[in-house]
């Protein structure tokens, strides 16, 4: 690594082997991989004051994992593992964010990161097979290889309302939440959104505010997390059997770290079908309620059909007044990411929470005092965005990439995003998107460790064959997009609107972002790259193919 530095220590050009991208759970363990295991110069970073990628900003109220934190973690490290004594099933963000931060002190890592600073620009010089960024403070660092580690659910959405300016009261947005304590006490809150993030902290608000108004554009199917300590059957299974746990995490569709359904919803009587959905929504809750009750709620309407009327059951028995029941009841297919959150129907039985429905009365604009919707205004001493990201592409987007011959990646990707397993795309030699689209749809810190630990093995092949740059072919590009699209067309998220294919982005494309033949699969895939010696990629300076 060579570096120079102005008169008051600012660097101001790098050269180092790799850079990394993002200082979240992959950004971190690309850094330690790379630098530690690899001993490459490696330099990582982020426009954050800390480590914690979206644990680092969102710290809304009631922000938590909402993955059981057993398969919501990093793997590799047994000691690691064991010394890490998680206070809950479903831990907190300053939770998750202190674990994070101890696995940098761990591996020493923050001496090889910048924070506070943005990647504006990644440009591939030809001449010499690197990467040359330009950051927003002035610094230039050459790299051969880089791993971008930007965020499935990072580059915030947060649209602009006529008139914002003049709100006299305090403007939030989940995703970018002050790490000051922000108080509702006696204030009149209005939150837009209702996904994730929205649900948990309406929860979190309700019993602080003086009164707190909804702003829902569409109605959620949430089920119960069930909160609570880790349980300790899992944690006997996963000592009894440390290897073997991650194996069957690695090896499922979604990596969870729970059993998966093996039964079709057709293949039980509807008595046995409603006992299960029963069981589950009682006990293991969360994402279990799709893939833990039967295997095909996300591919046969008839078991979506079922799932769907037990949970429109579920929200009448739990909301006292009818009107705001029917509200808060979805009439789509249950096929988005799906919410986890205790409480949360119940929450609207309580007298100084109100629900609007901004389909009916859309919002028209923000005023000194409140939000004024078609029908009426709203007095609000407090606006909190629940609005959710630009998923999936946001954050790659964000930076001027530019490779080969010049090639922009915006423009490459303008109609779609194209990549080869979700990690490259052609034309861009040496760059890497831990979870970029076209990834797994799965669970993120144990598919995050897997594509690093591919990254590297990729990096070190090139560098062992005294290779330069690798990338896809243009044909194998093809034909993963290809693939991801045959798949996901065979299941039912495609048929509902939604960050997962983009459509809550005005303008975005909508269109297949995931392979969705879940986890296993795809590191099958993995390794069938592996095993081919890269022979659906481009590697330059390498021999002949015969």
């Amino acid at each position: 690594m060579t570096e120079k530095t102005t008169d008051t220590g600012v660097v101001t050009a790098l050269d180092v082997d790799a850079v990394v991208i993002g200082t979240g759970f992959a950004g971190l363990y690309a850094l330690h991989k790379l630098r530690n295991d690899l001993g490459l110069s490696v330099h990582a970073f982020d426009n954050a004051d800390g480590v914690g990628g979206t644990w680092y900003w969102n710290r809304y109220p009631g922000a938590r994992s909402d993955t059981e934190v057993t398969a919501y973690c990093y793997s590799f490290d047994r000691e690691l593992f064991d010394e890490w004594k998680w206070t809950a099933k479903y831990p907190r963000q300053s939770e998750v964010l202190a674990y994070l931060n101890h696995f940098a002190d761990r591996y020493d890592l923050r001496r090889s990161i910048t924070f506070g600073t943005t990647v504006d620009s990644a440009t591939f010089n030809e001449a010499t097979n690197r990467w040359e960024l330009l950051t927003d403070r002035g610094e230039r660092v050459t790299a051969q290889f880089i791993i971008e580690g930007v965020g499935l659910l990072s580059s915030t959405n947060f649209p602009k309302f006529p008139g914002q300016d003049n709100f006299k009261g305090e403007i939030y947005h989940t995703a970018r939440w002050p790490h000051d304590d922000v108080s509702f006490n006696g204030k009149r809150v209005g939150v837009i959104g209702t996904g994730s993030s929205g649900v948990q902290c309406i929860v979190e608000i309700a019993p602080e505010a003086a009164h707190l108004t909804v702003f829902q554009r569409s109605p959620q199917y949430v089920v119960p997390a069930q909160h609570g300590p880790r349980d300790p059957h899992t944690l006997e299974r996963i000592n009894e059997d440390y290897e073997g746990y991650w194996d069957s995490v690695l090896r499922s569709v979604t990596a969870f770290g729970f059993h998966e359904s093996d039964v079709s919803a057709a293949d039980v009587t509807p008595e046995e079908r409603e006992a299960i959905f029963e069981k589950v929504w009682n006990g293991g809750g969360g994402f279990q309620f799709m893939f833990a009750t039967f295997n095909d709620i996300g591919t046969s309407l008839d078991a979506n059909n079922a799932a769907t009327d037990f949970i429109r059951r579920k929200i009448k028995a739990a909301v006292t007044d009818p009107s705001v029941a029917e509200k808060l009841t979805p009439t789509e297919l249950y096929a988005k990411r799906p919410i986890c959150c205790d409480g949360y129907y119940e929450t609207f039985n309580r007298g100084n929470v109100s629900l609007v429905d901004v389909k009916k009365h859309p919002l028209v604009e923000i005023t000194e005092n409140g939000i004024r919707s078609d029908d009426r205004e709203y007095e609000l001493d407090v606006i909190v965005f629940a609005t959710g990201f630009d998923a999936v592409t946001g954050n790659y987007l964000k930076i001027d990439h530019r490779g080969r011959h010049g090639e922009e990646l915006r423009k490459k990707w303008s109609h779609r995003p194209l990549t080869h397993l979700g990690l490259m795309t052609s034309g861009f030699p040496n760059l890497f998107m831990i979870f970029g689209p076209m990834g797994p749809f799965t669970n993120q810190p144990p598919a995050h460790e897997v594509q690093v630990d591919w990254a590297a093995d990729a990096i070190s092949y090139v560098r062992a064959k005294g290779l330069e740059t690798i990338e896809p072919t243009q044909a194998s590009e093809d034909g993963w997009v290809a693939t991801c699209d045959e798949i996901a067309y065979q299941t039912l998220f495609p048929k509902v609107n939604s960050w997962i294919n983009g459509a809550n982005i005005p303008g975005k494309p909508i269109t297949v972002m995931f392979y969705m033949a879940g986890m296993g699969n795809y590191m099958d895939q993995l390794q069938h790259a592996v095993d081919t010696d890269y022979e659906d990629f481009r590697v330059e300076g390498a021999p002949a193919r015969v």
